[in-house]
């Protein structure tokens, strides 16, 4: 049988794993790490590194780049490290991801106005807008009302990303989502339901009370965006309308029923400004950034393929399009700000398959290097952090080097039947066979989109209400410290580069290092004896 062939070699592997183990199944790890002085070193050397963090840096970032794991919480950033390293061929448990190697981390506190576990749209509206929300809301304040139309007017708060576009910056949108979908959204529209991909998924009465759909806002709100990349193909073109890609799958096609085709319509617009559009991985790479100055990417007609079944021949990967985005970006003498989105990590843990969350996260680490090779930390501020968390975890006592997707080294005390070291609180994975939970060793629980055991059966998995980590460094860097509302962190970035409504601290030259803070107003001091009390 299929199951027994599969224990088999499951068996098989666990006994060549043991050619490096002791007689007691133990890993045999490096001498060096049995000496204190290999310890002492590496926390000398570490600590040294610290000290020098004594001398902020205080320069005005010319650039800003924001990285965004949806979903990425801190319990994925440890099993997305742990991963990494296995795929360098090493335990895993040693290693740094390229935001580990960030001189700052903080943690955010990403509650909603109105839920204390948040979601995309709301949370995105307090980290690139500065504003709490309500969930499922982007680019309004709290007083919009989810799918009321008529509470849009009034409630409108704009981004980062148009505080940098009204500077004289380029700027740019890179996702493995929809660009109309919840966290590129927040950067340029004012909706009060982020399902509003386009007209054709919005009721009547919104249409009617004048209330326009995402995929419109991004064309007409701010109309000179720079770099536009991701999927969301179907959303800008009309309905029924047959998909560049899949001309024979319905599912695929067009979706608007104002019949306008934005695509071309962006097109026509750019086509004396150096504007270029794209739909694949041949025609992104073949561009010449030197050449461009918009460039709108279009690669799939909903979300991104997951990084685990990407066409790698057809599809580009996220450290494709952030090279490419950068490379055009960072000729804008007055400098940039980049969001990039590495979406799909949310979507591998509501779907249970952490496996497919986990190399999303792996891919985003690897275009922050990219990023990083790319740009100068010297005036870059880059800030990596997460919109919110996952009911997603791992234990067992595992040994160290124990693949990250393996079973614990135990049994349950209880059914006595094996388990993950992956679990999640709840989601798809909750199966029961004549009434008991199905044993994992009889099914490969390694494969791409195996859906680990879940406390609680839900057809999705939802999101984690704790805190979530903001990595830091490059100019001002040092401001995001300690616990803070999420919506601090696009004021830090705005404050840093000098844009929107942190201009008073600036001064000619390209460094900030006398630096004068406004006294609080009354309204404020007022507000905060109020918090206090």
């Amino acid at each position: 049988m299929w199951w027994f062939k599969i224990r088999i070699m499951k068996v098989i592997t666990f006994l060549l794993s043991c050619l490096v183990c002791g007689s007691a199944g133990k890993p045999q790890f490096p001498e060096e790490e049995k000496d204190p002085a290999f310890w002492n070193t590496w926390a000398q050397r570490t600590l040294r590194n610290a000290l020098t963090l004594q001398e902020h840096n205080r320069n005005i970032a010319k650039n800003v780049i924001l990285f965004l794991g949806d979903g990425m919480g801190v319990a994925t950033v440890t099993a997305a490290r742990i991963l990494k390293g296995q795929l360098n061929g090493q335990y895993g448990e040693e290693f740094q991801l390229e935001m580990d190697k960030f001189p700052y981390v903080s943690l955010s506190k990403t509650y909603n106005t109105n839920a204390q576990v948040s979601d995309s749209a709301g949370t995105a509206t307090a980290y690139l807008c500065g504003v709490k929300a309500n969930e499922g809301t982007v680019g309004v304040n709290a007083a919009a009302v989810r799918s009321q139309c008529n509470t849009t007017r009034g409630n409108e708060v704009t981004s980062i990303l148009k505080w940098a576009k009204d500077a004289g910056k380029s700027v740019g949108i890179v996702t493995t989502t929809r660009v109309n979908h919840a966290t590129p959204s927040a950067a340029y529209a004012h909706c009060v339901d982020r399902d509003w991909y386009s007209d054709g998924e919005m009721p009547i009465e919104a249409l009617q009370d004048g209330c326009k759909d995402i995929a419109r806002q991004l064309m007409e709100n701010i109309p000179d965006i720079n770099v536009i990349m991701g999927g969301g193909r179907k959303y800008m073109v009309p309905k029924n309308m047959s998909d560049v890609e899949y001309p024979g799958d319905k599912k695929h096609n067009g979706t608007r029923k104002d019949g306008r085709n934005l695509i071309q319509e962006w097109t026509e617009r750019m086509k004396d400004k150096k504007g270029y559009y794209v739909w694949n991985k041949k025609e992104l790479l073949s561009l010449n950034p030197n050449n461009a100055d918009y460039l709108l990417g279009l690669f799939e007609p909903g979300d991104l393929t997951y990084e685990l079944e990407r066409d790698t021949s057809t599809d580009p990967s996220l450290t494709d399009m952030v090279d490419v985005a950068l490379k055009i970006l960072r000729k804008n003498p007055e400098g940039f700000f980049l969001l990039v989105e590495g979406g799909r990590i949310d979507h591998g843990h509501h779907e249970g398959k952490a496996k497919q969350a986990l190399h999303e996260a792996v891919e985003m680490d690897r275009a922050i290097t990219r990023a990083g090779l790319l740009t100068s930390q010297h005036e870059t501020l880059t800030v990596v952090t997460a919109d919110h968390s996952h009911v997603f975890n791992f234990g067992g006592y595992t040994l160290r080097g124990n693949s990250i997707f393996g079973l614990a080294p135990m049994v349950s005390d209880v059914d006595q039947k094996p388990f993950t070291s992956i679990l999640y609180g709840n989601g798809p994975g909750f199966k029961l066979i004549n009434g008991s939970r199905v044993n994992v060793s009889m099914v490969d629980y390694e494969q791409n989109d195996y859906q680990a055991q879940a406390a609680v059966p839900l057809r999705m998995e939802t999101h984690g209400g704790e805190d979530v980590a903001v990595f830091a460094k490059g100019p001002m860097a040092h401001l995001l410290h300690g616990v803070f509302e999420q919506n601090y962190i696009p004021h830090v970035m705005a404050y840093a580069a000098c844009i929107g409504q942190n201009k008073d601290h600036c001064r000619s030259g390209n460094s900030a290092t006398s630096v004068s803070v406004a006294p609080p107003s009354l309204a404020l001091l007022i507000t905060a004896t109020w918090l206090l009390c």
